[in-house]
This record gives C-alpha cells, sequence and structure tokens, in this order.
C-alpha cells in the first residue's frame, strides 16, 4: 500500500476496495481524488476533528453504513471523544430526525463501547 493509502486510511478509519483498486484500474482519477482529499482534510479554518465530527453526522444522516463505520474509525484515531461524536450525533438528529441519531448512536457503541 503506498504512502497516500496509508494516510487516507489514518484519516477516515478505513479504506474500500473500490477506491484501493483505483490505484490500478483509473490512476488519473486516484490522483485526483487524493488531491481533493488532501486539501479537504487538511487543518484550515477548522480542525482536522471537527471536519471528522461533520463527516460522522453527515455519514449518520445519510444511513451510510461504510461510511460511518469508517469515519467513527478515523475519530478514534483522532483522539476524538465518544462524548464529542455524540453532540455531533444530535446535530444530526436535530437536522435529520430520530434514524439518524439512533444509526450513528448503533454504530458509534460498536466502535467505542463503553466509554
Amino acid at each position: 500500500m503506498d504512502e497516500q493509502m496509508n494516510d487516507l486510511e489514518k484519516k477516515i478509519g478505513s479504506v474500500p476496495r473500490f477506491f484501493r483498486d483505483l490505484v490500478r484500474t483509473d490512476p488519473e482519477m486516484y490522483s485526483m481524488v487524493m488531491k481533493f482529499d488532501q486539501h479537504i482534510w487538511d487543518d484550515g479554518a477548522i480542525s482536522r476533528q471537527t471536519k471528522k465530527l461533520i463527516a460522522i453526522a453527515i455519514a449518520a444522516a445519510l444511513r451510510d453504513q461504510h461510511a460511518v463505520h469508517a469515519q467513527l474509525k478515523g475519530a478514534v484515531s483522532l483522539g476524538i471523544s465518544k462524548k464529542e461524536i455524540d453532540e455531533a450525533l444530535r446535530v444530526a438528529f436535530l437536522l435529520s430526525g430520530m434514524p439518524a441519531y439512533v444509526y450513528g448512536k448503533s454504530a458509534l457503541e460498536e466502535i467505542m463501547p463503553g466509554e
């Protein structure tokens, strides 16, 4: 696995197989996505941790199983607390309803049980 892919996995928690295959199947697309990813996740006006909390809330609102789990794993590697994630999920609840909150909380309990 190349260094960019390792960095991506640290940022988001896990990288889907189809994306790993882009290195071989569509290197130009892979390169463009990696540049965009770097631009998005780098600290800027808001921190990488804040961006991760936003990503978790969006993934929960969309009920995207892979994204929720990947973003939660990435949050763990960034030292984001369960309490911080819970607050982000409350925002998802306010804007997207109870199903988004329950979806996110269920995944959170799988990734960070009993904290």
